[in-house]
This record gives C-alpha cells, structure tokens and sequence, in this order.
C-alpha cells in the first residue's frame, strides 16, 4: 500500500477551540486535504486553548511563545492589526519567530513530514526555510494571503518577501492581483493563483424561503482600516436621502469600531446602522439570505495594506446576495463589474453610494447580478475545486 503523503500545515491564524471565531479559512482547506493526506498543523497558543488536541482529523498543536495569558500578538485581526493596535507587542516578535522555529524541528526530529505548508510568507514562509538545515528538507509550499505582501512594505520586508518566494518550492497567491506583485518582488514566474475556497455547496447556499428585506445593506469583516468602512458610512447621508427606510447592519469588531460610531452620529445616520459585533461563521449565512445588498468598501491603507482577495464577497454571492465593492486589482477574481456585482471607486463614498441606490432601485438588477454571481463563486470558489488544486501543488512537490 502506498504510504501517504504526510503534511505539516504552518499557520498563525487557526481556531483556537471549537466555536472560535477566527477565520476558518485554514482549518477549511487542512481539514479537507486529510482525504489525501496526514495532516499536522503548527499554530500559536491563545489562553484558553490546548497544546495538543485533534479537530476534525487534524491534529494540532500549539506553540507558546510568552507567559501564556499575555500572549496577544496572534488572532484578534491578525498579527499586524495587533502589532498597529499596541506597539508594545514587537517584544513578542523573536520570541514567536524562535518559539516557532523550535517548535517546527521538534517536530521533524520525531516524525516523518514530506511536505510543510506555510500560510503567509512571513513568518511561516521564512520559519519553513529554516528546516533546510535539518536531515529530512521536507518540500515547502508557501501561500500568500496579502496582508504579507500588502502589508509588509518598504525595503527589508519587500526583500524578506523576495527571498522567501524565490526559495520555497512551490508559491500560491490568493488572487492575480498578488501574482503580478508576488512575480515582480522575487523575479519569479512559476506561481499558481490559488484562492480560499468557501462551502458554496453546503453552507453558504441561497434560501428561497427567506424572504430578502431589500432596504436592507449588510456589511462583515474587521472593523480595520482597510475595509474603507468608513466610506459606506457616509454614503448612508445620500443613501438616505433616496431610500429612508434603507438600514446598515455591521457585522465585526476591531479598533475603528469607536470611530465609526462616533462618524454615524456626527453625520446623522446611527438610527440607521446597527452594530452587531462579531458572530459565529456557522451563522453568516442567515444574513446573507435576508440582506438585500451586501457592501465591501475595501480601500488601500495607509500602510498600503489591502485585501488579498475578500472571501466575504464569496460568501453573500454563494448565498445570491448582490454584491457592491470598489476597485481594488484583488477583489477582480471575484467581483466582475455589471455581471457579478457592482464596483465603485475606492476612497469615494458619493460613487458607493451611487451604486448602492442603483440597486436599491432595481429588483430585477439585485436579482440578476445574485444569480450570475453565485454561478460564478460555484465554478471559481467552491472548496472542491480549490482543495484539488492544492492537493495537486502538494503532490506535485518533490
């Protein structure tokens, strides 16, 4: 019989327990690739989670890199939200990068690994090159997501980035967006756009018992800089004006969380927004059947941050819920403007709020553009398709 394949999965964003709600996207993809493969993951320890525990035929486990309830660089947003939130939290840096590496060879002198993905080129990426040093040089796959190529700019980053897409075997980028920048960074031409998938098949599916409130604009994500948030906010004054009955609800937490509470007042339009703060993933689909439109005002940040492709549109497509989002080169993979959802100008809100009130005004547009944009999702972004690709890279390995 023919020994499979057994991977180790490095990450820095992983559900800490059941119910967490971290973005799945990682434990989505290693959960399904245990039908080809033995999967191991290598995340960060968060107080209250386990060292070692398996989830869904995975097994995981932990690292610690500080006194265990002060550990706060990972999750909550994501290393480099936290890292702009307080920054006092760079000491934890050579710690994690060390704890990490420590915990990645511990691992290799006990077992057999043939292949590590890393997700991120930074840290992971560079965490997995070290293990060239060690007897065994298990294969590297490394994913870039887009806040490590978006997010890490000036000199030494964008060369820390280089190195380690010229070094690992095989590159994947989540979107083409991030190929051309990816290619251009590391003088490389051998990289396979590979986005996240989303379960457009069982999960994130259209109702057409629940009835759609078509006043009604849905936002989720991280309430961060480069959502553009802010820019829907104040669409809402000219919003309002068209459509008074027209509701904003907002589903997440983060650090601009205050800021837009305080520009909703300032402008006029609390009445109108309805903070929901974060959810379960398990439960975004019921709001996606039941919003009329769902907006994704992404921006560029000023740190020149931005997505890396934005699974949220897949969701509210899978669901056939139409869609509005702005011009960012990322968010193209999804978003084909006029077939399968509108797309205004970043940074603009009297051209969001344009494009929001053209829908508001038209059911058979909203209906169009749902329908056209989940058969895209389905071909494009369902979990199927995207694992069977990452199975072939693994494979394909040396």
């Amino acid at each position: 019989m023919e020994t499979r394949k057994r991977v180790l999965v490095l990450t820095s964003t992983f559900p800490r327990w059941q119910g967490d709600r971290t973005p799945p996207f990682v434990f989505e993809l290693s959960k399904r690739l245990v039908r080809k493969f033995d999967v191991l993951v290598l995340a960060p320890h968060a107080p209250g989670a386990k060292y070692e525990e398996d989830m869904d035929g995975i097994r995981v486990i932990r690292f610690r890199y500080f006194v265990p309830r002060w550990q706060s660089l990972a999750y909550n947003g994501g290393i480099l939200e936290n890292l702009r939130e307080k920054k006092w939290r760079y000491i934890f840096i050579p710690f994690f990068f060390l704890s990490q590496i420590a915990a990645l060879f511990s691992i290799l002198r006990k077992e057999r690994i043939d292949a590590i993905h890393a997700h991120w080129s930074v840290p992971q990426g560079l965490v997995a090159l070290t293990s060239r040093i060690m007897p065994s040089k298990p294969a590297i796959v490394c994913t870039c997501h887009g806040g490590d190529l978006f997010g890490l700019r000036g000199k030494i980053m964008s060369r820390v980035n280089g190195y380690v897409i010229r070094n690992a075997d095989r590159v994947t980028v989540v979107s083409s967006a991030m190929r051309n920048y990816a290619a251009e960074l590391a003088q490389r031409n051998d990289i396979d756009v590979i986005s996240m998938g989303v379960d457009v098949a069982n999960v994130f599916t259209p109702d057409h018992t629940i009835e759609r409130n078509p006043d009604e604009l849905l936002f989720v994500g991280r309430l961060a800089e480069k959502k553009g948030l802010r820019f829907l906010v104040l669409a809402m004054r000219n919003i309002l004006r068209e459509f008074p009955g027209a509701t904003l609800k907002v589903i997440g937490s983060g650090p601009e969380e205050q800021l837009l509470r305080e520009l909703a007042a300032k402008t006029g339009v609390s009445a109108s927004i309805h903070f929901m703060g974060a959810i379960e993933n398990i439960k975004l689909p019921e709001f996606y059947r039941r919003a009329g439109i769902f907006v994704m005002p992404s921006v560029i940040a000023a740190s020149g941050d931005q997505e890396g492709l934005g699974l949220v549109l897949v969701e509210a497509l899978g669901c056939e819920c139409p869609v509005v989002t702005t011009d960012l080169p990322a968010l193209q993979d999804v978003v084909i403007g006029g077939v399968t959802g509108l797309v205004s100008r970043q940074q603009d809100s009297h051209d969001l709020a344009k494009k929001i009130i053209s829908l508001l005004g038209s059911s058979d547009a909203r209906k169009r553009l749902g329908i056209a944009g989940r058969q895209h999702v389905v071909k494009h972004f369902d979990w199927r398709n995207v694992t069977d690709r990452y199975m072939a890279v693994i494979d394909g390995t040396p």
